[in-house]
């Protein structure tokens, strides 16, 4: 469905990227990956929003490089500057697809979670963010940044992004008056990844399908709210 084009970063730089387009879109999101990288996975979500609606958008991040070893995610992600990638790529995508719909949302998953609330702080042209079950260190979150309502979807027997630090980032939130959503599901890391299942899986991550239909469900209704 959809094609790789180039953008460019406030910096001046270009960056590939996956855009699935939707015939008359008036809005747009921007899909941030998981560790693996610009994968057929995180392809199929951006597929999946333009099937909705949308134009979406997916940086590759990792210029070019993806994985299914979780040694060498953990390396590509160890390599990534969040800062960097968050106020550069994700910002330059979100100013992309301003060119093309007046609204934008950013949406991510695992690390692509914890770069959404973080663009959330970089990026003020984004007009909403979904993350799934990630967040950055807290440190670096500059909530009073945060002018777009935030909506997150957290897995309580999360492995790699615990609940109770969860509940910190709710009150630093609170504290700065962002228009924060969050729910919280009876499950594993990764339960809206239709790919983490069977054997080879990792030990913390499972798909789920019913609690994947429901945060979609209320991913779609938010962005409807906030992008149109």
């Amino acid at each position: 469905m959809g094609s790789t084009i180039l953008f460019t970063r406030p910096d001046g730089q270009s960056v590939s990227g996956y855009l699935a387009e939707a015939a008359g879109a008036t809005a747009s999101v921007v899909v941030i990956q998981e560790w693996w990288g610009l994968n057929d996975q995180i392809r199929g979500v951006a597929d999946r929003l333009a099937q909705a609606g949308y134009n979406a958008l997916v940086p590759d991040l990792y210029r070019g490089k993806s994985t299914v070893e979780a040694e060498e995610a953990h390396h590509l992600m160890s390599a990534l500057d969040f800062g960097v990638a968050a106020s550069q790529d994700i910002r330059g995508a979100v100013q992309y697809l301003k060119t093309r719909t007046a609204r934008v949302g950013v949406t991510g998953y695992c690390m692509g979670g914890a770069l959404t609330v973080l663009s959330l702080t970089m990026a003020p042209e984004a007009d909403a963010g979904v993350a799934w079950y990630g967040y950055p260190p807290l440190e670096f979150v500059d909530a009073s940044a945060i002018k777009a309502p935030l909506m997150a979807h957290w897995a309580t027997q999360d492995a790699a992004f615990p609940i109770a630090t969860v509940d910190t980032l709710e009150e630093k939130l609170a504290a700065a008056g962002v228009a924060y959503t969050g729910h919280r599901y009876l499950a594993q890391h990764g339960f809206a990844n239709e790919t983490a299942v069977g054997p080879h899986r990792l030990p913390i991550t499972q798909y789920d399908a019913a609690w994947s239909q429901i945060a979609w469900d209320r991913t779609f209704a938010f962005f409807g709210r906030h992008l149109g």
